[in-house]
């Protein structure tokens, strides 16, 4: 039987801030164990929370971002759960009035798009932290109390790759406005997936499962496509699937079970009693939304517009604020080069530079004026790619400049023909095999004499000038032979 996947994803985004969510504590999480803690963090009596307003106001700017409703009314809700590493006994949250409902996000599908619903982007804080050490558990509050954004999608999505790419998209736009790091592996962006499957053509929804503990990208897509594949072999031996909550085994690569789920009356919700309601004027909402960043869909349409960069190029480069920026930098400083050019080097030979150098997302070690002061030698004719890939890595890992790195290391090309007829001439004296296999017609021979060329030279003949001379060379001991 043909089966129908349907996932929703619930993710949770530590918004940044100088302090928590509730008291004027430091939100630096790196600092030793217990040590950004005060009476609010650890629910002592009597003590009583203060909102922070940037992490409000960060909140908003998102679900404007993801094309949300913001209602001009919200409130926190106290969500009450025992777990040790939850101080209070509760966590402030909000549950029927949150801060934006009813937005949107695009994904790729294909050759087109997928638009998948955002239910509600909503705000509270986060637990402390349990460090496992042998046969004890630690716990860390220094994270209680830290502000955190949770978004959550309608029932939209459909396969492992789906979810992938909401993540992707939605990191991007977090970064872009500057609301959250969005690092899955340093616990800043942690997500669940609830999901179900029901026969194709079905119109009710199957019994869901929610996965917890994915820490990367790659860990979404494993646990996900483990989760579908186990339940459609559940059904299509007659067992029914239970709603459980269920664990990623990064090591043994599979789900396992945690709990029996939550409802949400589970939690007894309630308004809590020491936060007032807020009040959203519609003028700070516009202002809000007036100030907005160029984000990664509106950044890669104008990008295609105005410079004429390919499309998977130009996916690749707005992935990153700072990559898109770069880009635009180099550009412009590199007058007179196609701006097709850069995109080359970039997302060929100095993403490579970074993925080597496990560089953190969107830094990049060089200047915008650096490359393209590399790139204009290049387009001169000062020296060649191989020679220009050299000076990259250069640049990238000690710094300097391109000229000084090509004179230093006498990369400059020999652009010369005088210069290069003498190479030409001691090549095909050297090697009379391969000069008669090409007069013969094996055009190979042409591949093996050029690259004698370029030995000869240490690689630094240009290598149009070099190859139209080994023709010409050629022909003409052909037109002789011929008479």
């Amino acid at each position: 039987m043909a089966y129908e996947t349907i996932i929703g994803m619930e993710v949770h985004a530590q918004v940044i801030t100088a302090s928590k969510m509730f008291c004027g504590c430091s939100a630096d999480t790196s600092a030793p164990p217990n040590t950004h803690v005060c009476p609010v963090c650890l629910a002592m009596p009597g003590s009583l929370p203060v909102i922070n307003e940037a992490a409000v106001r960060a909140t908003i700017r998102t679900g404007l971002a993801l094309h949300c409703e913001i209602p001009p009314h919200t409130k926190f809700d106290r969500k009450n759960y025992s777990y040790p590493d939850l101080a209070k006994g509760y966590q402030i949250s909000q549950y029927d009035m949150p801060l934006c409902v009813d937005g949107w996000i695009d994904i790729p599908d294909g050759e087109d798009t997928k638009r998948l619903r955002i239910r509600r982007v909503h705000l509270e804080e986060d637990t402390g932290r349990l460090i496992h050490e042998g046969a004890h558990s630690l716990i860390d509050d220094n994270r209680s109390g830290m502000p955190l954004m949770e978004i959550v999608t309608e029932a939209d999505l459909r396969s492992a790759d789906d979810a992938w790419f909401y993540l992707t998209k939605l990191r991007a736009i977090l970064r872009y406005l500057g609301v959250s790091s969005g690092n899955m592996e340093e616990g800043a962006m942690r997500c669940e997936a609830n999901i179900s499957i029901r026969p194709e053509g079905a119109s009710t929804f199957g019994t869901r499962v929610e996965i917890k503990n994915m820490n990367s990208f790659r860990a979404v897509r494993q646990a996900i496509a483990y989760e579908i594949e186990r339940q459609r072999a559940l059904l299509e031996c007659g067992e029914q699937v239970h709603q459980v909550t269920v664990g990623w085994d990064e090591n043994r690569r599979r789900t396992v079970f945690q709990r029996s789920k939550e409802y949400a009356n589970d939690y007894r919700y309630f308004p809590d009693p020491d936060l007032p309601p807020l009040q959203l004027e519609r003028v700070m909402v516009e202002d809000m939304r007036r100030q907005l960043p160029e984000l990664p869909d509106a950044k890669a349409e104008r990008l295609a517009r105005e410079y004429g960069v390919k499309g998977d190029d130009v996916a690749l480069l707005v992935q990153e604020r700072q990559i898109a920026d770069f880009f635009e930098a180099t550009v412009k400083a590199a007058q007179g080069l196609e701006p097709q050019v850069v995109a080359n080097w970039m997302v060929g030979e100095l993403f490579r530079l970074l993925s080597e150098q496990e560089v953190a997302d969107g830094e990049i070690p060089i200047t915008p004026q650096q490359l393209a002061d590399l790139l204009m030698l290049l387009h001169k004719g000062a020296i060649n790619a191989a020679a220009a890939k050299e000076v990259l890595a250069e640049l990238f890992h000690r710094g300097g400049s391109a000229e000084e790195i090509i004179r230093r290391r006498g990369l400059r090309q020999i652009s010369s023909e005088s210069d290069l007829a003498a190479v030409v001439a001691q090549v095909l004296a050297e090697n009379p095999q391969p000069v008669a296999d090409y007069l013969q017609g094996k055009g190979a021979a042409l591949g093996f004499l050029m690259g004698q060329v370029m030995k000869a030279t240490r690689g630094q003949a240009n290598p149009q000038v070099a190859r139209q001379l080994l023709m010409e060379s050629l022909e003409g001991r052909r037109h002789d032979t011929e008479e």
